[in-house]
């Protein structure tokens, strides 16, 4: 494998803002999230990951080619949803990094990538001396009839990195689905680890 991870923030993660504002349109187009973006919007919501207080975006490179990106910052510095639910829950903000969203061309995906931007995220969120790492993700209906034939939940490769699901603990964010003319409100519920 060709591609190479590099964690990055601030001036170094500006090059790769507009290909991977592009990237997660496309990835985000897919189901669960069915997401109707604009890679102008997601390249501002990318910049503040960019220029975050210890934020960063672990990149995936083939070549100079970003084909994927992972991002986190310190659950205190996150968006308002999101720490809210979390702070509601009785869990340490202070000590907690939150993982944004995960993207990865689809023709580079079952190599191990995967895996990988956890180690990143995991190894910068101790850096900063964090020692709890969570990330939420979309709640689904299993009989979504939009939901494709060969889609695999993420649940087990989650659980397998140690993270512990709380289908209690989530938070609601409203986006545009494709097809949709307007924005909806969809649920997402938290995955939890405590950093050895």
């Amino acid at each position: 494998m060709t591609v190479r991870l590099e964690t990055l923030a601030g001036a170094a993660a500006r090059p790769h803002l507009a290909s991977l504002a592009a990237l997660r349109t496309e990835v985000f187009a897919e189901f669960p999230y069915l997401y109707a973006g604009d890679r102008e919007e997601e390249a501002r919501y990318l910049a503040t990951y960019a220029e975050g207080k210890g934020a960063a975006i672990v990149v995936a490179l083939d070549g100079e080619a970003a084909v994927g990106a992972a991002t986190c910052q310190p659950m205190a510095e996150t968006h308002g949803e999101v720490r809210e639910a979390f702070a509601r829950s009785g869990h340490d903000i202070a000590a907690t990094c939150y993982f944004g969203e995960s993207v990865l061309r689809a023709s580079y995906r079952g190599q191990g990538l995967g895996v990988a931007f956890f180690t990143a995220r995991e190894a910068h969120a101790r850096a900063l001396g964090l020692r709890i790492a969570t990330f939420c993700a979309v709640v689904r209906n299993p009989n979504d009839p939009r939901r494709p034939a060969d889609y695999t939940p993420l649940d087990a490769f989650w659980r397998k990195r140690g993270y512990v699901h709380h289908p209690e603990l989530s938070c609601v964010m409203r986006w545009r689905e494709l097809g949709d003319d307007r924005e909806t409100p969809h649920t997402l519920a938290f995955w939890v680890k405590e950093l050895a």
